[in-house]
């Protein structure tokens, strides 16, 4: 009846209240520590024998209904969500060259993400992807009105005033105009509602889509047929524009959320089986999140692009292009598509942390202090001399090349990033001569 001593405090189980409290973090689920909770429970199995076990399902049976309490419908049927780890690397380009092999794993985030939305996203996303296109659509739409087909009055511009353009169109362009501009704003609250951890962030890439379509609207202004017909000036539009998109999308969002991910791994999926801790780098891996930036970038040009050629030429040369106009549409949406996907998977990562989306320079600026593995250097076992092998924040070793005149770097047993040479799997000391494992060479947590 007494319960085993023997072990210390570290590898005895956490009461199931305090367990509940810190699974609120990995990609929004209740219970995000479910694999060290399998390993939790053997070693829980072993410790809490005898007259132990009567008092712990005494406890259990005390904490289930205070859990059911939290635990709302929603978030119970994410307990059962795939985690990426769990999802089949994909293996058709590394077949046909060992080089291809990262467009594998960028192909098999990308089937998790389709997995994600399909389960996840619901009513707020359908409501906005509808609102997106109906604003597309209004604002687009020429059919019994002929406003756009046929020019419009070229002999007034602007949209505020009594002599403005905006106001002197055709009665029923100016009302499918003005609840276009009330779907897009409807659009923006929504985002800025739903996911609240990336309203900063969704700012920045708003601020990025109207420089875009103001680069397009630029060029095709002085160069009707663009690319064709087109100047330097007008490239440089096109160019400068673009450059503010890549720094507010690429260098500020993407960084952010990328810095904030390491800091949330780290502190909250800190595990001293590096097993575990690796499987949560991998859970948390945005590579596809981050090429979607770019696929947005790419469909967000290319929509500004077909809005802005449908109506460019003047009045007497126009020849509009229903084509064009739907295709501007079509492009449109499914840069919106990928601007939700952009703002809501941070959101869906991180917001039930409540972590905060910030760069390391702004954390040490707004004076948070943040717990960060750095780059670790390998020390000799037998003499404590430092090593080439080095191990990085996300636990991977990486050995030097050894063939002469390489500097590529590897996995110890993987190839050369460089030379394809095999990485060796024991470090010869420089200092001693002994010749050990790699994995001597980093510090460990003592067992006992």
């Amino acid at each position: 009846g007494k319960p085993v001593g023997s072990f210390p405090r570290e590898f005895k189980s956490r009461p199931r209240r305090h367990q509940f409290s810190q699974r609120t973090c990995c990609f929004g689920l209740s219970i995000a520590g479910a694999l060290s909770d399998e390993i939790s429970s053997q070693v829980n199995m072993a410790v809490d024998s005898g007259g132990s076990s009567s008092s712990a399902e005494s406890k259990n049976e005390e904490s289930k209904p205070r859990e059911e309490k939290h635990l709302s419908h929603s978030n119970k049927s994410h307990i059962s969500m795939k985690r990426l780890s769990d999802f089949a690397t994909l293996e058709k380009f590394s077949k046909v060259h060992p080089r291809l092999s990262p467009l594998d794993s960028l192909m098999t985030e990308f089937s998790y993400l389709s997995y994600l939305i399909g389960r996840f996203w619901g009513r707020n996303e359908a409501l906005i992807l509808a609102l997106s296109f109906t604003g597309y659509l209004l604002g687009i739409w020429d059919f019994g009105i002929g406003e756009l087909s046929g020019g419009g009055d070229y002999n007034r511009q602007g949209i505020f005033g009594n002599d403005s353009g905006f106001l002197h169109m055709n009665d029923l362009a100016l009302i499918f105009s003005l609840l276009s501009v009330i779907c897009w704003a409807a659009v923006v609250g929504l985002f800025l509602q739903n996911y609240p951890i990336m309203r900063e962030n969704t700012v920045y890439l708003m601020i990025g889509m109207i420089f875009v379509q103001f680069g397009q609207m630029r060029a095709h202004s002085s160069a009707p047929e663009f690319p064709y017909g087109s100047g330097l000036a007008e490239w440089v539009s096109i160019i400068v524009t673009n450059m503010i998109m890549l720094f507010l999308s690429i260098f500020v969002v993407n960084r952010a959320v990328l810095e904030t991910r390491d800091v949330h791994v780290q502190e909250r999926h800190s595990h001293p089986d590096p097993r575990v801790f690796d499987r949560a780098w991998s859970d948390h891996s945005l590579k596809a999140w981050t090429f979607s930036i770019s696929l947005w970038i790419i469909f967000l040009n290319i929509s500004s692009w077909f809005g802005s050629h449908t109506i460019s030429p003047s009045p007497g040369e126009l020849e509009f292009s229903y084509l064009s106009s739907f295709l501007f549409v079509i492009f449109g949406e499914i840069s919106i598509l990928f601007l939700l996907l952009i703002i809501w998977l941070p959101q869906f990562m991180l917001g039930s942390a409540e972590d905060r989306i910030q760069t390391f320079r702004a954390r040490e600026i707004s004076g948070e202090k943040t717990h960060l593995k750095k780059k670790e250097q390998g020390k000799c076992p037998v003499c404590n001399q430092k090593t080439v092998a080095t191990r990085d924040p996300m636990g991977e070793i990486i050995m030097p090349c050894k063939e002469e005149g390489c500097i590529g770097k590897g996995k110890p047993g993987d190839g050369c990033q460089s030379c394809d040479s095999p990485i060796p799997k024991r470090v010869v000391c420089q200092n001693c001569g002994s010749n050990t494992p790699i994995g001597n060479h980093f510090g460990r947590s003592e067992v006992w």
